[in-house]
């Protein structure tokens, strides 16, 4: 301990604040601005930041990892794709030549990247005008897994689909359709979605019995 704060709510008021800073700066009120991340993730947990946001809980500093490469030389600066009256604005990690990288954390080694990376890294082919991309996942002990993309026309036209679905939903103010998937478990939004968290107690069926 230190004095009454544990060394534990220190670092997670620091990864809190970090996190805020290195985070894209969405204006909630701006529904013709619709950010590449919004659409490539849960469009019900996109729709939740804007109109009712929780604040998400950071478990690592290498969560951090994206926001923290953004901001080094090699970042690159935001760019805009006009899709009728929206702009679809994305930003990269890395731009090194005609190459797009991507920098994600990761629990454990992959065999797949994960859809929605693959996603963003299209859709940001497409805004940057660039036709190799690359996707690096990275572990707590800094094993690299590493996988390359070549742009998709019907992948990026699904990226569009979506942006004009949630710029609707903002402008009527209606919540979008759930979209289970494994992130639905950490997800701040969760029990809006399904049931309230419940926290159980582990019970040994061994001590029952002996009893």
């Amino acid at each position: 301990m230190m004095g009454d704060r544990s060394f534990q709510n220190i670092i997670q008021s620091a990864m809190s604040s970090i996190g805020k800073e290195l985070e894209i700066e969405i204006d909630p009120k701006d529904i013709q601005t619709i950010h590449l991340q919004e659409v490539t993730q849960c469009l019900r947990r996109s729709y939740y930041d804007r109109i009712e946001p929780n604040e998400i809980e950071r478990r690592g500093f290498n969560e951090l990892l994206s926001g923290l490469l953004r901001k080094l030389e090699y970042g690159s600066e935001p760019k805009e794709f006009a899709i009728d009256d929206i702009e679809l604005k994305g930003q990269v990690d890395m731009l090194v030549d005609d190459s797009i990288l991507l920098f994600r954390s990761a629990t454990g080694e992959l065999e797949n990247p994960q859809a929605n990376d693959i996603l963003y890294l299209n859709a940001c082919m497409w805004i940057y005008d660039k036709v190799d991309g690359v996707i690096v996942y990275i572990t707590g002990d800094r094993k690299e897994t590493t996988f390359t993309l070549t742009r998709n026309k019907k992948m990026f036209e699904e990226v569009i689909r979506r942006v004009r679905v949630l710029h609707d939903l903002l402008k009527e103010q209606k919540t979008p359709i759930l979209e289970p998937s494994s992130d639905c478990s950490s997800c701040q939004y969760y029990e809006r979605c399904f049931m309230k968290k419940k926290n159980t107690k582990q019970v040994s069926l061994l001590g029952i019995l002996g009893q």
